[in-house]
């Protein structure tokens, strides 16, 4: 298994979302009260679980939706998955 599959397929538009409101990621972590650290996981895609808390005063400091930060995307995941074996291919 590729080090990247952590085992689900929802993907994170932070630093999209960042971007088009001109907003660092430390300075969304002060407003929202938690570390850049655990912003910057959450960024990365590394994280394993988002509290609704965090998740509703990213949203509220943002002004989106949870839909607007997190997208469900299974192409290329599980069994068969090509994209998986390409880059297991390419380690």
């Amino acid at each position: 298994m590729p080090p990247e599959d952590d085992g689900h397929a929802i993907q994170v538009h932070l630093d999209r979302l960042l971007e088009t409101r001109s907003m660092t990621l430390a300075e969304l972590a002060a407003r929202v009260g938690v570390t850049n650290v655990n912003l910057s996981v959450l960024k990365n895609g590394r994280a394993k679980a988002i509290r609704f808390t965090t998740l509703t005063a990213i949203c509220r400091v943002l002004e989106c939706q949870p839909g607007d930060l997190l997208s469900y995307e299974e192409e290329g995941w599980g069994e068969g998955g090509s994209d998986a074996e390409e880059r297991s291919g390419n380690e």
